[in-house]
Parts: structure tokens; C-alpha cells; sequence
């Protein structure tokens, strides 16, 4: 592939190095002003002329090429023009060699990336409120693959702490196996939340939790089985919400995984001098780093997050040597994660530099943040089954004689959920309404989708065709196109190196809708063969793009809608 920027810098003349021209040359975002752009103010005190003369001087000895075909200076800045039927060519032509491999890269090769993503509770909903993390850390994982890096997907379960305590007291008052074996996390869920409600009467309760959840610790058989129960009715559910979801996952190992790998990690930093007492309790003195103290050891001898997540980074890092360790959680804990941290830092292991924060906003509802204890959360299954009722809905009055109906409503479906979570930018605060998520118009997943079929559908109508005429390309809605298919390889790994799978897809709406203006504005299939066949290698070109970013971002592309 040309690299346009670099062979444009190798035709200025003037002071600044090769590598500073290349930062400085941009592409236009004005097509009737060329392709690319450089700005000559830098250069004014250097040159000791104005920008404006400065362009002109370098526009006059521009020697022009069957590549850079045309200079302009305009206001200062030097404008470049590419020749538009060789540079399509040549995105057609990667884009054919590459097929369903295009975007894809080796850069990654022999490194590996940790993914901390989606990290449910044993016992409680899984609930909108993940639907950020487990979008945006599933998507990372696949953006990653696609470039080479050997991925672990690590679900960090939340199945430690006094809430179990407080399930088995619920349970074994209020609660039976028949009814939970039955109604599965709802039960449980309704469980947890009336042993909430009855402990502001009944303080005797939280006591009798602990108790518990001591003996779970201790290993207590009835404890440890009634705590597997819950589990694996947990467990069971969740699973089937990410085999919709497209998502998987290479570890399960959750906090009581880490239950007994803490004295060593806690050791090493008494050894380093760290760990002082507060009150009874154990921290890490931060105040120097304008930060809490990190505690490690309550005053009763229980362990905290910290301590849990120190013991995880230091057995992941033995046990997969991660190149980057990435924890995908919500902005809420940036404090934890700052804290933890610099603890290892502190402790000299160089590695700590590779852990990441991927921080996104949170989801909350219109009348309020959600409360698993008050049960007031919205069920991603219920949002991703009324999403797929809705698609088919849609379907039906648009095209009733479409084969595997119900499929294709539960790629769409579950495809709208998706991109809900990662059309934005990561940080930004999500409040969940139905009508946003369902909205089917617009800078959509199933508008990607629409835009993936219809290529399908003119390729399938495609009986006859010719050598191909690239003169019939010769046009700006084509070029505009190409350009933005040219974009896609650097995009995956924007994304990726960004932890922002939003890069991607808006590339992905801007190549959408350039290609709906192409398609309005020149007819594929004509009696010029060569011409058609010019035009379907740009339809061949879109659909492989489509197709393989929406599978980037965990989204099915439907071959007919």
C-alpha cells in the first residue's frame, strides 16, 4: 500500500526533517481541496516569509507524478491531489487479496494481553450494568486477536465476601433447592434482597452472615456446598447471555480463586518496608502520592480488594507473563485502581507499568442509579430479548418472506445491545432508556447490517460480468469510499492500542453511509460490463469491511435482511 504522506514529504523542499513533514501532512477534510494538506506556519519564522508565500514556493517546485497529480497552495497551506482511479485500485486490490483477513496484522506476535472484563457476581443479576464492560472488553479481546497478541480473557468472578454468608442465612431461612433450581438468579436475587430488608428489623442476621461466611472460608462442608450451588445456578445463566453475546472467556478463576495466594504477595511488601499499622489495621501509606492509604488487613485480619487484586496481578503475571494487563471497569473505581497500582510500583516490580485501567462511564436508569440490594435493575436478558422482539418486529412488516426470521432478528437484536455499549466514546456516562437502545434508524448496528445485506443482495444479482473499466471509478463518491476502507487496518489498531472500540465504529458508519452515497449515486449493475465490474469489486470491498469489523466488535453481519 502507498504510503501517500511519506512520498508528499519527499516532495517538499524546505528546513524541517522527513519524519516532522510526515506528522504535519493531513488528510483534507474538503475533497474539493485534494486529498492531503500541509501547513506552512511552522516554517514563517524559519523561512523568514509569510505562510501564504511559503505554500507558493513549495506548490512551484512540487514535481508532480502519475501519483500526486495536481498542487494548489490555498492560505497558507500546500494542497495535494492523488491520482483517484489508481489510489481506488489499490484499496480494492488489498482488500481483495486480504478478504475476510483484512485489518488483520502480526504486530502482536509473541506478546500477550490480559483482558479483566465483565467480572459478574455469584448470586446477583446480570444486569445492564455489564453490559459496558463485557461490549467493550469482548471487543478488545477480538481487536487484539485480529493483530497477533495471544489474548486471556479473564472473567474475575465476584464470589467472595460476606454477601454468601448473607445467601445461606437467606437461603436456608426462606429459601429451597426447588424453587431455585427452578427460577434460577431470580430466586436468589429475591433472596438477597429480602435478607436486606429484614436486617434493618433483625440485626441478629448480619452477625449470623458472618458466621457463615467465616465457615466458608474455613472450608465448612455444607457452607462450601450450598456456596457451589449458588454458583453454578449463577454460572449457568450468565453463560447462556454470553453465547448470545458472542463472548467468551479463558479464565473463570475469581476472587476466592486468590483466597490463599495473598500471604506471599502481603510478605513481599512488609519485606519492602511498605505495610505499616493504622488502627489496628494493615495499609500502604500513600499520602506522599496524594493518595489514601491502600488497605491491605482490616483490624480483624480480612482481606480487602486490594489485597485480592495485588494477589491476581502478581499470579497472572507468573502464570501468563503478560505484556499488558487490562482491568475493564467502571470510572467509579479509578481511586482502587490508582491505589493498587502504585503499590507494586512501589515495590519494584517493573511490570506494574503494564497494568491498565480501561475506565467507561456507568449505566443508569432514568429515574435513578441501579441497587441489587433494592432490585432495582433492568436484566440484559430482558433487554436483549425485547431487542430481538422488536428486530423481528421490524422484519416482518419490511420483508415477511425472509428465510430464518427468528436468526436474523437475534443477530440484530443482539447486535443494537452491542453497539449501544460501544458506539460512544468509553467514558461517557450511559442513562438507559429502551428507546435508545432499540432505536433501528440511524448510526445503528442494524443500520450496518441493512448496509452489509444490500452489498449481499447486488452481489447476488450479479449474472454478468466484463474486465473492469477502473475509468468508471473516476468519481468523488467512489473515492470518498475508498478512502475511508483505506482508514480500516489503522483503525483496529487505534482501537486496540486506545482501548477504544468506538474508533472502529464510527469508521464503520462513516464507510456505511459513503457507500448508501455511492450506491444512490451510481448504479452497479448496468449494460457497461466494465463498468459493473468495477463497481462490484467496490461493493465486494464494502462487504468484506462491514463483515469483518461488525465480527471485531462481536456483531453478526446477516447475509440477507
Amino acid at each position: 500500500m502507498i504510503d501517500y504522506k511519506s512520498l508528499i514529504a519527499s516532495k517538499i523542499n524546505c528546513p524541517l526533517p522527513q519524519a516532522d513533514l510526515v506528522n504535519l501532512i493531513t488528510e483534507t477534510a474538503d475533497d474539493s481541496f485534494g486529498d492531503y494538506s500541509f501547513p506552512c506556519f511552522r516554517l514563517a519564522k524559519e523561512m523568514r516569509m509569510s505562510p501564504v508565500a511559503i505554500a507558493q514556493k513549495i506548490a512551484g517546485e512540487v514535481v508532480l507524478d502519475d501519483v500526486v497529480v495536481k498542487v494548489q497552495p490555498v492560505n497558507g497551506y500546500v494542497n495535494f491531489f492523488v491520482d483517484r482511479v489508481g489510489a481506488i485500485k489499490e484499496v480494492l486490490s488489498d482488500v481483495q487479496s486480504a478478504g475476510c483477513h483484512y485489518g488483520e496484522s502480526n504486530v502482536g506476535n509473541g506478546k500477550t494481553i490480559c483482558i479483566d472484563y465483565s467480572s459478574v457476581n455469584i448470586c446477583k443479576s446480570f444486569h445492564i450494568g455489564h453490559l459496558s464492560t463485557t461490549a467493550i472488553g469482548s471487543a478488545l479481546y477480538k481487536l487484539y486477536t485480529a493483530l497477533g497478541y495471544k489474548v486471556v480473557g479473564i472473567n474475575h468472578l465476584g464470589d467472595y465476601g460476606t454477601q454468601f454468608g448473607k445467601m445461606i442465612v437467606a437461603f436456608k431461612l426462606w429459601g429451597d433447592r426447588t424453587t431455585a433450581e427452578r427460577e434460577g438468579v431470580k430466586e436468589l436475587q429475591r433472596l438477597y434482597v429480602k435478607f436486606h430488608q429484614e436486617e434493618v428489623e433483625h440485626p441478629e442476621l448480619t452477625d449470623q452472615a458472618r458466621e457463615w461466611f467465616v465457615r466458608i472460608e474455613k472450608g465448612d462442608a455444607e457452607a462450601q456446598e450450598l456456596f457451589e450451588f449458588f454458583k453454578q445456578i449463577t454460572l449457568a445463566e450468565v453463560k447462556e447471555i454470553y453465547k448470545r453475546l458472542n463472548v467468551t472467556f479463558d479464565s473463570w478463576n475469581g476472587e476466592s480463586f486468590f483466597n490463599d495466594k495473598m500471604d506471599k504477595p502481603l510478605q513481599m511488601l512488609k519485606d519492602k518496608g511498605l505495610v505499616t499499622e493504622s488502627q489496628g489495621a494493615q495499609v500502604v501509606d500513600l499520602s506522599d502520592h496524594k493518595m489514601p492509604p491502600c488497605l491491605l488487613v482490616k483490624s480483624d485480619g480480612s482481606s480487602l480488594y486490594a489485597t485480592r487484586d495485588i494477589a491476581a496481578a502478581v499470579w497472572r503475571k507468573q502464570e501468563y507473563d503478560f505484556d499488558k494487563c487490562l482491568y475493564v471497569v467502571a470510572y467509579q473505581q479509578n481511586l482502587h485502581f490508582k491505589q493498587f497500582f502504585k503499590v507494586l510500583e512501589l515495590a519494584d516490580l517493573p511490570w506494574a507499568k503494564d497494568l491498565v485501567h480501561v475506565a467507561y462511564g456507568m449505566v443508569s436508569l432514568e429515574d435513578g442509579a441501579m441497587s441489587t440490594r433494592k432490585g432495582n435493575v433492568v436484566l440484559l436478558k430482558d433487554v436483549i430479548d425485547k431487542a430481538v422482539e422488536k428486530s423481528m418486529e421490524i422484519i416482518s412488516s419490511k420483508n415477511p418472506d425472509l428465510p430464518n426470521k427468528q436468526t436474523v432478528a437475534e443477530q440484530v437484536g443482539v447486535g443494537a445491545v452491542l453497539f449501544s455499549a460501544l458506539e460512544n466514546a468509553k467514558i461517557k456516562d450511559i442513562t438507559f432508556t429502551f428507546d435508545r437502545v432499540l432505536n433501528f434508524d440511524g448510526e445503528t448496528a442494524p443500520y450496518l447490517q441493512y448496509t452489509h445485506a444490500r452489498c449481499n443482495s447486488i452481489l447476488e444479482k450479479a449474472t454478468n460480468r466484463g474486465n473492469a473499466d477502473y475509468n468508471a471509478l473516476d468519481d468523488i463518491e467512489t473515492m470518498r469510499l475508498a478512502k475511508l476502507i483505506r482508514q480500516f487496518p489503522q483503525a483496529v489498531v487505534d482501537s486496540a492500542n486506545k482501548y477504544e472500540p468506538s474508533i472502529l465504529s464510527a469508521l464503520l458508519i462513516d464507510i456505511a453511509q459513503a457507500f448508501n452515497k455511492f450506491y444512490i449515486e451510481h448504479r452497479v449493475l448496468t449494460d457497461d460490463l466494465g463498468a459493473t465490474s468495477a463497481r462490484l469489486q467496490v461493493v465486494e470491498a464494502t462487504e468484506i469491511v462491514l463483515k469483518k469489523g461488525l465480527s471485531l466488535l462481536g456483531i453478526q453481519a446477516p447475509e440477507k435482511m
